[in-house]
């Protein structure tokens, strides 16, 4: 990674003092373990690192549940790019001191170097839903790695969003470059293409266009993806990326146009397919509905691509084949709320009054409730789009 972080030592200082860490960890009055501790403090201090780290295994030895000098071993052992050691000590932290979240975090970043890539992506999400130093150094890192760790894995959307968001704080790279190119083409290899390649070429020139969208300058990013895309005409997602762009900026026609020039290129590719549809519900849902059914053909046991053909089918009243697809995905998203609003207006369009009633009432009750449902990074995305235009429809529909 080419961020440049506080170092970790000066991240150590600044939180000694933070409640989370000190509040189970004061020390008592017994002499030889205060000795040790001081002295191990003043080596860490004076960057004396192996008599710190002596020093600190000695007062812990005394003292198990000192939760700084876990915290101080783990850092200077993470400067010594000594992972196994560090993520040890971090552990030690988090468990002393659980509300200490950049703690989790930096064991996270440990366990990343450590290939431990679940492990890692898990603690670092915990370490920010709990909290983490307001070091904007710290902060940029994290970010980068969970957004390594999410392009991984293959959440793309997460990635994007997380890659998007050190785009608009200013910081760029030639690692953030390639991460987000990477996320953009659907690539989960832990490595970019080496350097000098045509791969290579590619991936950093549709990340650095992606990131000038993140921060929306639009018309400085629009250039880039239309050369990358008009020299690799056949580059796999190359199509799929730059047609999102052009849905990003409201260019229908443009972005369907791309994103049909990628299922040219790969007949099975079947997000391309869904998004089309998407894009096309509520404008010309007619004309998304052979996307729909194509991508139910290709992946028949993806729920929200039965839920988007039955959404197609509904909004062309075609509600007695909308209603097979959209009882299919309601057993694949038990908790989708705004399915069920749907489902509620075909069984109403099909004189089932009383299931209509029904899965109105569990609209009504999992929206109250906050539902969150089960959907993939990809389905998310998708899902976010449609659910933009049924709020629009709604907020344009005239009383009853």
């Amino acid at each position: 990674m080419q961020i440049v972080v506080t170092s970790l030592l000066l991240i150590a200082l600044s939180l000694l003092s933070s409640p989370a860490l000190r509040a189970q960890t004061t020390p008592n009055s017994h002499s030889g373990f205060a000795a040790l501790a001081a002295k191990a403090d003043a080596a860490r201090d004076a960057e004396r690192l192996d008599e710190a780290l002596a020093l600190y295994r000695k007062a812990l030895a005394l003292r198990p549940a000192w939760a700084e000098g876990w915290w101080s071993l783990g850092t200077i052992q993470y400067d010594r790019n000594a992972y196994a050691e560090a993520a040890r000590a971090f552990e030690k932290v988090t468990v002393l001191a659980p509300k200490n979240g950049t703690a989790y975090v930096m064991l996270g970043l440990s366990e990343f170097e450590l290939g431990r890539d679940e492990l890692a992506l898990q603690h670092i999400q915990k370490g920010k839903d709990v909290g983490v130093d307001k070091d904007v150094g710290l902060r940029h890192v994290v970010l980068y790695h969970e957004a390594v760790l999410l392009q991984r894995k293959g959440k793309f959307e997460a990635a994007q969003e997380t890659l998007e968001q050190l785009c608009r704080q200013g910081v760029q790279s030639g690692g953030i470059a390639n991460v987000l190119g990477m996320t953009l083409l659907r690539l989960t290899s832990k490595n970019p293409p080496p350097p000098g390649s045509a791969d290579a070429n590619v991936v950093v020139r549709v990340g650095r266009s992606e990131c000038l969208a993140g921060q929306k300058k639009y018309d400085e990013a629009r250039p880039g993806f239309e050369a990358v895309v008009k020299e690799n005409p056949t580059y796999p997602n190359i199509h799929y990326a730059y047609g999102l762009f052009l849905l990003e900026v409201r260019d229908l026609a443009g972005g369907v146009e791309q994103l049909k020039q990628e299922v040219n290129n790969n007949p099975t590719h079947v997000l391309a397919r869904l998004r089309i549809a998407a894009a096309q519900y509520k404008e010309d849902s007619a004309a998304g509905i052979p996307y729909a059914e194509e991508a139910v053909k290709l992946a028949p046991q993806m729920g929200f691509a039965h839920y988007l053909l039955g959404l197609l089918l509904l909004d062309t009243n075609d509600y007695e084949r909308a209603l097979p697809e959209l009882e299919i995905a309601q057993k694949a998203f038990p908790r989708e709320a705004k399915l069920y609003m749907a489902l509620g207006s075909a069984y109403s369009r099909a004189g089932r009054k009383q299931e209509a009633a029904r899965a109105r009432a569990m609209f009504e009750r999992l929206t109250k409730e906050g539902a969150t449902s089960t959907l993939s990074s990809d389905e998310a995305g998708l899902r976010g789009t449609v659910q933009q235009k049924i709020e629009k429809d709604q907020t344009n529909r005239p009383p009853q």
